[in-house]
């Protein structure tokens, strides 16, 4: 029997790839996808939630949005924030996935919530190689740009950028090629699990302290089926 799995979907390449992987691994039936934010924005990436549900629509999958009270909730709020939006969406599953990549903790510190709710922890990139990663992203055909970008640790050129093997070869050494270190943030625009690309008008750079954004609007597709929206 298949195990029914939930995504923790941030718009970006790592939550990309980890769908992509469960949908081609026949151990798995991946039921939706699930996305915390603030102020309809999804920290870090600071993707709109009307992007976020547009994504969904692409995908195909429901969506379950999750609403935290600020980016760095108590520890034990943001906890029970996420059992209660995942127990009240609707959906029925026995595991919820994440796109984490470093053996850091934070997959001992999922299970810590997750598990006790009755839910099993997924992982799919665990542990892999960063470099592997990128260019697994790459080569599979998820297409995204560097929407986010600390200038502490890349100049501000990057932002807006292409995720590709270009873009890789020109990474300064110190920066984690899947950025796992808050190097910066991406936004997938197309992938092969998507129905078309995401139609955006890309705007200017937007810098606030010591971030830069590239900012863009949304187009609307009026030819898809709306997403089927769950609101926690």
């Amino acid at each position: 029997m298949k195990t029914k799995v939930m995504i923790s979907w941030s718009s970006g390449k790592d939550s990309a790839l980890t769908l992509w992987r469960l949908l081609n691994d026949p151990d798995y039936d991946v039921v939706g996808l699930f996305t915390t934010h603030v102020n309809n924005d999804v920290p870090f990436q600071a993707t709109p939630v009307a992007v976020v549900k547009q994504q969904a629509q692409l995908i195909g999958l429901p969506l379950v949005l999750i609403e935290l009270p600020e980016v760095f909730p108590e520890n034990g709020v943001y906890r029970q924030t996420i059992i209660d939006g995942l127990k009240n969406c609707g959906l029925q599953f026995n595991a919820v996935a994440f796109g984490d990549l470093f053996c850091n903790g934070i997959s001992d510190y999922r299970r810590q919530y997750i598990e006790p709710a009755g839910w099993e922890c997924i992982f799919p990139l665990l542990g892999q190689p960063s470099a592997q990663l990128a260019n697994e992203i790459i080569e599979c055909g998820i297409k995204t740009k560097l929407i986010t970008i600390d200038s502490t640790q890349l100049t501000i050129d990057f932002c807006g950028r292409w995720f590709n093997h270009q873009l890789l070869s020109e990474l300064p050494t110190t920066v984690d090629l899947c950025g796992e270190n808050g190097e910066f943030h991406t936004l997938v625009v197309d992938a092969p699990f998507y129905q078309q690309p995401l139609n955006l008008t890309w705007l200017m750079h937007e810098i606030e302290s010591r971030f830069c954004y590239q900012r863009y609007t949304l187009v609307e597709t009026e030819s898809l089926p709306d997403a089927d929206i769950a609101v926690s």
